[in-house]
């Protein structure tokens, strides 16, 4: 063999080990990056079909609470969406689902009431008895509001709840209540304002699931775990 021969034969074993190294790392970049796509278009598709299917569940076994989610309230006067919610909770309640219904939500800057007193005045106006229904006034957000629950079913023993919300809302209700350490059962509303699953309202609601079970839920905390 020539030396000239030989010279290229040595610089292409020198350059073999390293050569293959680069295939080996473009191709784990590949597979990443095609990992990535996939996840990027099935995770919000999951995410919709949850939102959609957990609205269709009407679970009615007994519980130690029912857990209604706040909704705007005009000057102590519920809106209409949170009277939809308020007559299924007191639907619930009638059926035995449970001895005590929570009214959860705060208020927003410049009102003068917060949800869950709106929802305590409207419950008992129409005949449950005030001993039976706990306001939790903590909260100007899902996450906020159940978070506050849970502190308080910690402390009175509330394991399992009831959640009734629009049948949209209930996929991230249930994720948060979940995590938070909850036996979840679903009850949406079935008529009333907030109960049809457009477009805009199940989009929404499949990026703030995302947004909880990808970012969130790290910085939520857990009392009942």
């Amino acid at each position: 063999m020539s030396a000239q021969a030989m010279t290229r034969t040595s610089v292409r074993a020198r350059r073999g080990p390293a050569t293959s190294k680069r295939s080996r790392f473009v191709g784990f970049l590949v597979v990443a990056m095609l990992l990535a796509v996939v996840a990027a278009v099935l995770l919000p598709v999951y995410a919709g079909w949850r939102v959609v299917n957990a609205g269709a569940v009407d679970d009615r076994r007994a519980t130690d609470a029912i857990v209604v989610l706040g909704a705007a309230q005009y000057n102590g006067k519920p809106s209409p969406v949170l009277e939809a919610r308020l007559d299924h909770a007191k639907v619930l309640y009638n059926q035995a689902v449970a001895p005590r219904i929570v009214t959860v939500g705060g208020k927003q800057p410049g009102d003068r009431f917060t949800e869950a007193g709106a929802g305590l005045t409207y419950l008992t106006r129409r005949g449950i008895p005030a001993a039976d229904v706990s306001p939790v006034a903590v909260g100007r957000d899902t996450k906020q509001s159940l978070t506050a629950v849970a502190r308080i079913a910690k402390r009175e023993g509330w394991r399992s709840v009831t959640l009734v919300s629009d049948p949209a809302h209930m996929a991230r209700v249930e994720a948060i209540a979940h995590h938070l350490g909850f036996e979840t059962h679903l009850s949406p509303t079935r008529k009333g304002d907030g109960t049809a699953l457009t477009g805009e309202y199940v989009t929404r609601e499949t990026a703030g699931l995302l947004a909880f079970a990808l970012v969130q839920r790290w910085d939520t905390p857990t009392p009942l775990n």
